[in-house]
């Protein structure tokens, strides 16, 4: 292990940090200047000494990632990002948390060059860090060979206490202690200080002795605020480590230099005038002026760029020589970097016929998987502990285990999560901005809920996570209301940029897997029946990409029924029986709001057209079908525990009911009178 060499302008550069984040922050009159005061040592030393990563190309495959899991603390990251040479200039900083700005209140993935994962919400950035170390570790396991050392980054995280104190944060470190990511490092900014004020108020856990009890290596530095040398053999120690991921636990004081350093008071407000001032002459910077880089800060940054720069030209070469000698191997790894899928997967989708046996949705995706995963080896899929109950292992795969376990192996492409729903859909992200991964996790519907804070990130960030979420209704029976996701489905579906599929049959589940694995910057939910559904006559793959389309079709129809899922045989059967009724009605298949939105207008309004009243039935919320229906069927409270068929009787969810319903409705519309257009028909579009 290297020992700590100084450099004459380190202290300099320390400043420097210290003295742009209260410029950074005064000039927005908004934002933390705390933590990245506190922490400007630590970012000085990991960035100037250990970081590999090239400026020039943020995109480098085999750079060191890093997650600034507090987030707010981002004035931090943005001033390295400006110094080390990345895309972000003197303005970029000057401009912190405007509109428009490259250097918005919380770091975005894809907004500012150099951002590995969007944090903010607390916990989500040291999850994250899990992803990419099990990204690396099974890439690394599978291409890999002997003299071909290709992908072989760490992961460093920056996490404070209320990091620590979110259960994602628990969640994901206790499978990365068992998982054994030697890969990983967490430096702890252990600065007794949040919102609140002193973390003796609700943090008073030993940390270190519960980060050992997870498999942790833990280590200390107890002067983060100038302590370099301390600073530097932690992290030189914790590379060491491989078969245990590492805490450092730093002790810093919030705001050093400040006049308020130690208390909240430096935690989330700009500095007063005097302060700043004070604290400028301090270091020996011009009090008066602001933004101030002396240029031995910028020679001493630009070292990083060039040791990058030369690390990435060497992995290049490396990259070369291992495409003639491993060229098969090599050509899927370029591809899997490029994200591009290989081609003609989609036609190992498995296609279904009316005469097919009826099956659960949950055992047709699992028919998917078992179909597609062959030719697609960047899918690593995984359970919160419902494999049995998801079906989502693939017959002969390997589980993703230390190899010292007995248990799989690196490369294997099935994790075990374990019942820890919030870390795996935060760790699931970090496996896709890691690259070359697309994830799928798994477990019911309405346990999605639990990691609703990492899909709001997938969705926001354009993490490309696949969630096979089962038991998705009232039609899971016997469990009862404490399981049946009622209200899940309006949630997801309200939020952006996340395709919630409810599929009604064979083909529309290799329809949604279809669009799922098309779209790289859209996450998905695969709402999925523990109960069987027919395959229907009229469905199609080619017709369910599309999100929405007519299923039955009539002229001159008297009604249209819309519908998703598991309900949508009970409204070919409510169709039929209102046509020996003599109500002609249409069935209309929306298995995905958000797909069907995307289509043109034209498509959409000859889908769930003007002429007749159309209503909706889905065996959950009623909220947000009015978009798309005049009148909405559903539950109107929670479900009920008992045989599915008796709970879908409970709640009128039958053919009969339904055409009584339909029949209902059509004789209020013509009671009524007048026209009727289609509730796509509106004056204002968003």
């Amino acid at each position: 292990m290297l020992s700590f060499t100084p450099h004459p302008s380190d202290n300099v550069a320390v400043a420097t940090i210290r003295t742009l984040a209260v410029d950074v922050v005064g000039k927005a009159n908004s934002g933390h200047p705390g933590a990245p005061m506190g922490m400007a040592p630590v970012a000085h030393i990991l960035f100037s000494r250990f970081v590999n990563a090239s400026p020039k190309n943020s995109k480098w495959f085999n750079r060191d990632r890093f997650v600034l899991s507090n987030g707010h603390a981002c004035a931090l990251q943005y001033i390295l990002l400006h110094l080390l040479g990345y895309n972000l200039s003197m303005n970029d900083l000057k401009a912190f948390r405007q509109l428009g700005s490259k250097t918005p209140g919380h770091p975005e993935a894809g907004h500012t060059d150099g951002i590995e994962v969007t944090t903010g919400p607390l916990g989500q950035g040291f999850a994250n860090g899990v992803g990419l170390a099990i990204a690396q570790a099974h890439l690394g396991a599978v291409y890999n060979k002997d003299g071909f050392n290709l992908i072989n980054n760490y992961t460093y995280v920056f996490a404070g206490d209320g990091c620590l104190m979110e259960g994602v944060s628990s969640e994901a470190a206790s499978l990365a202690g068992h998982l054994q990511l030697g890969n990983l490092i967490v430096i702890y900014d252990d600065n007794h200080i949040s919102i609140d004020g002193d973390t003796a108020v609700a943090f008073t856990e030993n940390v270190e002795q519960r980060f050992l009890s997870y498999g942790w290596e833990v280590l200390h530095v107890d002067n983060g605020d100038t302590d370099l040398a301390a600073i530097y053999t932690s992290i030189a120690q914790a590379r060491e480590s491989k078969t245990k991921p590492t805490l450092v636990r730093l002790k810093t004081t919030i705001g050093y230099g400040s006049k308020q350093q130690g208390t909240h008071g430096v935690h989330g407000s700009p500095l007063k005038a005097d302060d700043i001032e004070a604290l400028k002459s301090k270091y020996g910077f011009a009090p008066d002026q602001k933004f101030q880089v002396p240029q031995e800060t910028y020679d001493l940054y630009s070292e990083f760029g060039k040791r990058g720069s030369a690390l990435e030209s060497e992995w290049n070469s490396l990259l070369q020589a291992y495409g003639q000698k491993f060229p098969n191997e090599h050509a899927e790894l370029t591809r899997r970097i490029s994200g591009k899928l290989p081609e003609s997967w989609e036609k190992n989708l498995p296609v279904y016929k009316t005469s097919d046996a009826a099956q659960a949705s949950r055992k047709l995706s699992e028919i998917v998987l078992t179909s597609i995963t062959p030719a697609l080896p960047e899918l690593l899929g995984g359970s919160a502990d419902l494999t049995g109950s998801n079906l989502t292992k693939v017959k002969n795969s390997v589980d993703f285990q230390p190899p010292s376990t007995g248990l799989g192996s690196y490369s294997g492409t099935y994790i075990r999560y374990g019942v820890r729903e919030h870390a795996m859909g935060a760790i699931a992200n970090g496996l896709h901005a890691y690259g070359g991964i697309i994830p799928f996790v798994a477990t019911f519907l309405n346990f999605v809920s639990y990691a609703a804070g990492a899909v709001r990130l997938s969705a926001l960030s354009g993490h490309q996570v696949i969630w096979v979420a089962t038991h998705d209704s009232i039609g899971l029976g016997e469990d009862g209301p404490t399981h049946q996701p009622v209200e899940t489905a309006i949630h997801f579906r309200a939020t952006p940029n996340l395709a919630f599929w409810r599929p009604a049959d064979g083909n529309e589940t290799s329809a949604a897997y279809y669009v799922a694995l098309q779209s790289s910057k859209t996450p998905s939910i695969l709402s999925l029946s523990r109960q069987n559904l027919p395959n229907l006559e009229g469905s199609t793959i080619e017709k369910a990409v599309r999100g929405g389309y007519v299923l039955h079709e009539e002229d001159n129809e008297d009604l249209t029924i819309v519908s998703s899922g598991s309900e949508v045989s009970i409204a070919v059967e409510a169709a039929a029986k209102l046509k020996a009724e003599g109500i002609k009605t249409r069935v209309v298949s929306l298995p995905c709001w958000l797909t069907f939105d995307q289509q043109d207008d034209q498509y959409r309004l000859s889908v769930l057209r003007s002429g007749a009243p159309i209503l909706s039935l889905e065996a959950l919320s009623t909220a947000g079908w009015q978009k798309y229906s005049h009148e909405q069927y559903g539950l109107p409270a929670w479900g009920a525990s008992g045989p599915y068929q008796k709970v879908y009787e409970k709640f009128g969810i039958t053919g009969s009911n339904i055409a009584a319903v339909g029949k209902k409705v059509v004789d209020f519309y013509k009671q009524k009178g007048g026209e009727v257009t289609s509730p796509l028909v509106k004056a204002i579009k968003l």
